[in-house]
């Protein structure tokens, strides 16, 4: 029990924490980032859609009973979202952020998909650990229970994040 006790305080300190840290990144100093940096953005968005596939293939293998094909292939979609955020924190920690150019209604759908990807996205690291957690400890109802908010989060936060990325694309400064 005292385990389950730590586990929670993590997961809960990495909830408040990696928000807090990605926003302060937007106001600190930035320098001049090299090309490999600022190829990051799309590097990210590649990951997002490597996850997408993984998730729904994930989906896919626990209908079909594959037990441990699915835990693989969350296993996989857990590290590809460890990656993203590794690309995520060293791109925001060097380059200026860029404005969207575009007008108009793309301007609203566009701040749409961008903050309901933010926010959720906010969420979506401590769901994802508790999630990964139970099943881990072979809590598989409440595996489940947590699980089907997860995924469809998930999903949408990998697919709002390649469409932000292929809007904002195009007013990224040329290196």
């Amino acid at each position: 029990m005292k385990e389950e006790g730590i586990k929670n305080k993590i997961i809960a300190i990495i909830a408040i924490v990696l928000p807090v840290a990605v926003a302060i990144l937007y106001y600190l100093p930035k320098g001049d980032a090299s090309e490999l940096v600022r190829s990051i953005p799309k590097f990210n968005a590649m990951l997002n859609g490597a996850t997408f596939v993984v998730l729904v293939m994930g989906i896919v293998a626990i209908k079909k009973g594959n037990k441990v094909l699915h835990g693989n292939l969350m296993k996989s979609a857990f590290m590809l979202g460890v990656l993203f955020l590794i690309g995520y924190v060293t791109y925001h920690s060097q380059v200026e952020s860029t404005h969207f150019g575009g007008e108009g209604t793309v301007k609203y759908v566009y701040f749409f998909l961008l903050i309901t990807h933010i926010v959720l996205a906010a969420g979506l690291a401590p769901m994802v650990l508790v999630t990964i957690s139970r099943a881990l400890k072979g809590d598989f109802e409440g595996h489940k229970k947590i699980a089907k908010w997860t995924y469809p989060i998930w999903m949408y936060v990998s697919v709002t994040g390649i469409i932000v990325y292929l809007m904002i694309a195009p007013y990224y400064p040329v290196v």
